[in-house]
C-alpha cells in the first residue's frame, strides 16, 4: 500500500510507497506504517480497511478495534473511512529520546472473527529542535601567566534530533587569542576545546569575550551559540603608581582643623589583593605628623592642627604607595602656607599721664604708643589714628611708636574727663582693628565765678506770712570742681523802713534758701530789693551777684469799710428824703464803701440783705446806688428801713453791713404834716419848740457857711502842690479820675456835708450832728448831687408815740 504523506505546514514533501504485508498463517498478520512527527491530530496514517481487505462500513459491523495495554493510545480508526488517523501530536524525541529507530506497535482485533492484526507505524524524525548549550553563559578564569597552547574543555551542545538533524559541528568567534578545537568520540560525540593562541595581559585586556556556535545537519540548519567570557586572572607584576611624581599645594593659614588639603591617588594595574593600595606617611624627624593626616585608604590629606605663617611657611610631605603583596612607590606633597589678614595689630603703652592742667597749652604729651602687627606685606601695613573729634593728636616716632599729644588748651569745665580711644588698622582684605582706651582726667583750677541760674529773681510773699517760714531759694552754679565749685550764699541790702535788712530776710550760706523773719503786711510795704552774692572757696575766691525782687502779696485780710452813710455815735441812723412821686429807677441814695486790700480782696459788690418793703428799692450791685424800683404808693408806709451788705471778693469773702432809713416825703413841710396827722394829743409847748427849732436850723446854716467858704479857700492853696493826690491816704491809690470833680477849676473829692436838727415836741432831748466828710469810691451821678442830703434823726425819735412831732430841717451844699 502506498500513502501520501504532507507535513503541518501543507507544502509537499514527498510520496511514501508502504507495502502492506499480507496476513500469513491461519488469521494473523503485520500491518507496518510510517508517519512524520509532529502531524496534526486526526492525520492519515493508512488505510487499515483497505490492508484488512475489507470495506469502511464493514469495521463497524465486525466490531474491528484497536487493542493495546497499558500505553496512551496515539492513533484512532475512522470507522467512516477505514483509515488510521493521529489521535494527537506525536513528538518523537519524546517517545524515543535519542533512539535511531524510533517505532509505535499496537494491535487490531476483528471481533466477529477473533482475528487480530499486529500494527508498526515508525515514527519518522523532523529537523524541529536546534542544537541547545546547556547554559547561556560560561566563564573561564586564565591566569595572565599561562602559557600559549592550553586547552581548556568548553560546554557541549544537545540536539534531540537524530542523523543529519542532529548536532553536527561547532565555531568559535574571531578573536587574537583564542582557537576552537573539536575532539570526537567512537560513538560520535563532539567535543569542543578552547585553545590559548597568545600570552594575555590582564592590564591591557581583562576580559575577553567569545561566541560558541553548534549547528546541526538539517534542512533548513538550526543552530544555537554559547556566550564564553574568559577572565584573565591577576599576576602581581606592577607596582602601584601615584598620578603625579610631586603634589603642590598653597593653603590659607586660617583653615579650620580637619580641612582636607589634597588627595593623592596611586594606581595598581593588577586587581584584587596585588592592587589593594594603602599610603604610608613618611614620618620624618619633625613635626609634620602632628600637623597633618594622611588616610592610608583614601589618600586623603587634612590638617590636623591649626597653621601659622607666623611660625612655618612651607611644609614638604612624603608619602608612599604600597600594594598587598608589597611593591612601593613614592612620591611627595610640597605645601605653602599662605599669609591671611589674622592677626590685628597690637598695642603697648610704654608711657601714660593720666592727669593733665586745664592750662597746659597744646603739644603736652600724654602717652608713648608702640604698635604692631604680627602679619607680613599689606597685612602688616599699620595705619593709627585717634577716634572721635577729640583735641589730641598721635605725631610718629622712630619704628612704630607714636607720642599722643594735646592738640590746643584744654578746658575742665567743657570736657572734665577723655575717654581718648585710639584704633590701629591695617590694610589686610578684611582690614583689622584694635582699639585701646585711654582716660584722661584735666585737672581743674579756679578760672571761673559762680553763675546764678538767672540774671534776676522774683519772689512772691503772702503777707501774715508766719516768721521763720522758707519763702524763696536761689541757686548758683560753679563749673569748676571740689573747693573751686563750693559756694557760699550772702545777702547785701539797705535798711527797710529804718530797720537793717537782716531783720526782715536771712539766707541759709550753704543751701541759698531765704527765711523770712518778720510777718509782712501788704499794707505797710509792698516790695523789697535784695542783693544775693555766691562766693566760691577757691584761691582766690571768685563771686557774683543777683538782684533778687520780693514782692508782698495781698490777703483778704480787711473788711470792707462804709465810707457813707456814716454811722453816728449815739445809736442814731441817717435819714433819706424820697419823694412820693419819684419814678421807677430814682436816685434814693449811696452806699459808698471802701476796702483796705487790693486786687480782687478790694472789688465790692453791693446787695440788698433787708428791706422793711420787699420789692420796693433795689441796690446797685457795683455801684451801691440805692434806688426806687416801683413808683411809690399811698399805701406805701412813711418810713422805710433798708439793710445793705458790702461784700468783697477775697477767699474767704469779708462784708459789712450798713442800715439806711428812707422817708417818703415830698417836702419837709409834708413830714411834718404827716407827723402832726398821726399826733393823738397836743402839747402847750409846741409852739416854744418850733420858735426854738427855727433858730437853730439858722444858726447851723450860718455856721455851715463859714465852713464851706474856710473849706473852697484851703483847696485853692492846695491845689498848686505837688502832693493834691496823696492827700487822700492810701485807701485812694486805686481810685479812678473819675471820682473827682472840678469846683473853680480845683480837683477835690466829693465831699457830702449834712446837719442835722432833731426836736421833739413832748421833750427837751434835741441835738445837732456835723458828721465827718465821706469819701466816695464811686462817681456819684449828677441827679444825686442835685439832691439835698437828709437829715440825720435820733432813731427813738422815729419811733416816738403818737403825739410827738418831729421837725427835720435838711440843708445841702457843694
Amino acid at each position: 500500500m502506498t500513502n501520501c504523506l504532507k507535513f503541518r505546514d501543507g507544502r509537499e514533501l514527498a510520496l511514501l510507497c508502504v507495502l502492506l504485508w499480507t496476513l500469513c498463517g491461519t488469521g494473523s498478520g503485520q500491518i507496518r506504517y510510517t508517519v512524520l512527527e509532529e502531524l496534526e491530530k486526526g492525520s492519515f496514517v493508512g488505510n487499515v480497511a483497505k490492508d484488512l481487505g475489507l470495506e469502511p462500513r464493514e469495521l463497524a459491523e465486525r466490531g474491528v478495534r484497536i487493542v493495546s495495554r497499558g500505553r496512551t493510545q496515539l492513533f484512532s480508526l475512522n470507522l467512516r473511512s477505514g483509515s488510521l488517523v493521529t489521535k494527537e501530536r506525536i513528538d518523537r524525541e519524546e517517545l524515543c529520546a535519542q533512539s535511531a529507530r524510533c517505532v509505535v506497535k499496537f494491535n487490531i482485533l476483528i471481533e466477529d472473527k477473533l482475528k487480530i492484526f499486529e500494527v508498526e507505524v515508525e515514527i519518522k524524525d523532523i529537523n524541529d529542535n536546534a542544537p541547545n548549550f546547556l547554559t547561556e553563559e560560561l566563564e573561564i578564569k586564565i591566569g595572565e601567566l599561562t602559557f600559549p597552547g592550553t586547552r581548556f574543555p568548553l560546554k557541549t551542545a544537545f540536539d534531540p534530533d537524530v542523523g543529519m538533524n542532529s548536532l553536527q559541528n561547532y565555531k568559535l568567534s574571531s578573536n587574537d587569542y583564542f582557537s576552537l578545537a573539536v575532539n570526537s568520540v567512537p560513538d560520535g560525540t563532539k567535543y569542543p576545546e578552547l585553545v590559548l593562541e597568545r600570552a594575555l595581559d590582564r592590564e591591557k585586556k581583562e576580559v575577553h569575550k567569545l561566541e560558541l556556535f553548534a549547528s546541526d545537519g538539517g534542512d533548513p540548519v538550526h543552530s544555537g551559540h554559547l556566550c564564553i567570557q574568559v577572565i584573565v586572572l591577576d599576576a602581581n607584576d606592577n607596582p602601584p603608581v601615584f598620578t603625579q611624581s610631586e603634589y603642590h599645594v598653597s593653603v590659607q593659614e586660617n583653615v579650620p582643623v580637619g580641612t582636607q588639603l589634597i588627595t593623592v591617588n596611586a594606581t595598581d594595574p593588577d586587581e584584587g589583593f596585588n592592587a589593594q593600595v594603602s599610603y604610608i606617611l613618611n614620618k620624618m624627624p619633625g613635626k609634620i605628623a602632628q600637623v597633618f593626616y594622611l588616610n592610608s585608604v583614601t589618600g586623603d590629606i587634612s590638617i590636623l592642627r591649626s597653621l601659622d605663617y607666623e611660625d612655618t611657611t612651607f611644609y614638604e610631605i612624603k608619602i608612599e604607595a604600597q600594594d598587598g603583596p608589597g611593591l612601593i612607590s613614592r612620591t611627595k606633597i610640597l605645601v605653602t602656607v599662605l599669609d591671611v589678614n589674622d592677626n590685628a595689630p597690637e598695642f603697648t603703652i610704654t608711657s601714660l599721664t593720666d592727669s593733665v592742667p586745664e592750662e597746659a597749652t597744646a603739644g603736652r604729651e600724654i602717652a608713648l604708643i608702640n604698635v604692631h602687627d604680627r602679619d607680613s606685606g599689606q597685612n602688616g601695613q599699620v595705619t593709627v589714628f585717634v577716634l572721635g573729634n577729640l583735641p589730641f593728636n598721635l605725631e610718629k616716632s622712630i619704628d612704630q611708636y607714636y607720642r599722643l599729644v594735646t592738640a590746643k588748651s584744654l578746658d575742665r569745665e567743657q570736657v572734665s574727663e577723655y575717654n581718648i580711644t585710639l584704633r590701629a588698622t591695617d590694610e589686610g582684605n578684611p582690614p583689622l582693628s584694635t582699639e585701646v582706651h585711654l582716660t584722661l582726667h584735666v585737672a581743674d583750677i579756679n578760672d571761673n565765678p559762680p553763675v546764678f541760674t538767672h540774671a534776676s529773681f522774683s519772689a512772691y510773699i503772702p503777707e501774715n506770712n508766719p516768721r521763720g517760714a522758707s519763702i524763696f531759694s536761689v541757686t548758683a552754679q560753679d563749673p569748676d570742681s571740689d573747693n573751686n565749685a563750693r559756694i557760699t550764699y550772702s545777702l547785701t541790702g539797705d535798711t527797710l523802713q529804718g530797720s537793717p535788712l537782716s531783720s526782715y530776710i536771712t539766707i541759709n550760706s550753704n543751701t541759698g534758701v531765704l527765711y523770712a523773719l518778720h510777718s509782712f503786711d501788704y499794707e505797710e510795704f509792698r516790695d523789697m530789693q535784695l542783693l544775693v552774692t555766691a562766693s566760691d572757696n577757691g584761691d582766690p575766691p571768685l563771686r557774683s551777684n543777683v538782684s533778687l525782687n520780693l514782692f508782698v502779696l495781698d490777703q483778704n485780710d480787711n473788711i470792707p469799710e462804709i465810707l457813707y452813710p456814716s454811722l453816728p455815735t449815739d445809736s442814731s441812723t441817717g435819714v433819706e428824703l424820697t419823694p412820693r412821686s419819684a419814678e421807677p429807677g430814682y436816685l434814693v441814695t449811696k452806699v459808698v464803701a471802701v476796702d483796705r486790700d487790693s486786687g480782687q480782696n478790694a472789688w465790692l459788690s453791693y446787695r440788698l440783705l433787708k428791706a422793711s418793703e420787699p420789692g420796693l428799692f433795689v441796690v446797685g450791685l457795683h455801684t451801691g446806688e440805692v434806688r426806687t424800683a416801683r413808683a411809690l404808693l399811698d399805701r406805701d408806709a412813711l418810713k422805710q428801713s433798708l439793710v445793705v451788705i458790702v461784700q468783697d471778693h477775697g477767699q474767704p469773702s469779708l462784708s459789712a453791713t450798713v442800715t439806711l432809713t428812707i422817708v417818703v416825703a415830698d417836702s419837709i413841710s409834708d413830714v411834718l404834716a404827716d407827723l402832726g396827722s398821726i399826733r393823738t394829743t397836743t402839747s402847750p409847748d409846741d409852739s416854744d419848740l418850733t420858735f426854738y427849732l427855727v433858730v437853730s436850723v439858722a444858726t447851723v446854716s450860718c455856721v455851715f457857711l463859714a465852713f464851706v467858704i474856710m473849706l473852697l479857700v484851703l483847696r485853692l492853696w492846695r491845689w498848686r502842690s505837688s502832693h493834691l493826690l496823696q492827700a487822700s491816704g492810701d485807701g485812694l491809690v486805686s481810685m479812678p479820675t473819675s471820682h473827682f470833680v472840678g469846683v473853680d477849676r480845683v480837683h477835690a473829692l466829693l465831699q457830702t456835708y449834712s446837719q442835722e436838727v432833731s426836736l421833739t415836741t413832748d421833750s427837751r432831748k434835741s441835738q445837732l450832728i456835723f458828721p465827718q466828710p465821706n469819701y466816695a469810691d464811686t462817681l456819684i451821678s449828677q441827679e444825686s448831687c442835685e439832691k439835698g442830703e437828709p437829715l440825720l434823726v435820733s432813731q427813738d425819735l422815729l419811733e416816738a408815740k403818737g403825739d410827738s412831732k418831729l421837725l427835720v430841717v435838711s440843708y445841702f451844699f457843694l
